[in-house]
């Protein structure tokens, strides 16, 4: 199937309130054109040279997200455009996000990235560290940003239970933290191999690559 075929496919079957994040890193200009043309807005990647370049290039009216790692020496190259920053997994990266921000005038949406994963996946908070930053006395100072709620990654594996606990988890957490945090609305998890999964359990958001675009090109 083509990439416009998959995404008119996942436009079909996604849940109204869901948003689906075309993950177009590695792929060419063309493909992303291409999604575009089938009505897709919202594209995620996890290189930030690589989405300013795209950026540059492509309408203005995409929204980025940036769905990787992000060292906090790339932050001042997204933040005149990046609107959901998904990995943030320290207060420090908080910090110069709200600093960059600041520079340029806007206020950057960010998700807290939780650690669910068993697996020693090296990023992502934990549930009582979140909560230290949530109610920190430097985060209340932090004008240039909105923290709207938490992004997750599940466990590699064919484990479809363990994948679907590790999900249960993030969503309590994302219930809990909703309390007090008036500006939660997005809860992100599930990517091509688990979405499903993570719809079931109360998914708002999913970062899907390989299911639109077909394998990476390294």
């Amino acid at each position: 199937m083509s990439i416009s075929e998959n995404i008119q496919e996942f436009t079909k079957v996604m849940p109204d309130n869901v948003t689906l994040v075309a993950v177009s890193k590695t792929k060419p200009l063309s493909d992303l054109q291409e999604a575009y043309d089938a009505g897709q807005r919202v594209f995620g990647e996890n290189k930030v040279q690589e989405m300013e370049a795209k950026w540059q290039e492509l309408p203005k009216d995409i929204e980025w997200h940036m769905i990787g790692h992000v060292q906090r020496n790339k932050v001042k190259y997204m933040a005149p455009f990046v609107n959901l920053i998904h990995a943030v997994d320290s207060p420090r990266l908080l910090k110069e996000i709200n600093k960059e921000a600041k520079k340029n005038n806007r206020v950057i949406q960010c998700l807290l990235q939780l650690k669910i994963a068993e697996e020693d996946s090296k990023f992502g908070m934990s549930e009582a560290d979140a909560k230290a930053l949530l109610t920190s006395e430097a985060f209340k100072s932090f004008e240039n940003i909105s923290v709207v709620g938490l992004m997750g990654m599940a466990t590699f594996t064919d484990r479809q239970e363990q994948v679907r606990n590790e999900f249960k988890k993030l969503k309590r957490m994302y219930d809990d933290f909703s309390k007090t945090q008036q500006d939660f609305t997005i809860l992100s998890m599930g990517m091509s191999g688990d979405y499903q999964i993570a719809l079931e359990e109360g998914s708002t958001m999913v970062r899907v690559g390989s299911s639109i675009f077909g394998e990476r090109n390294y």
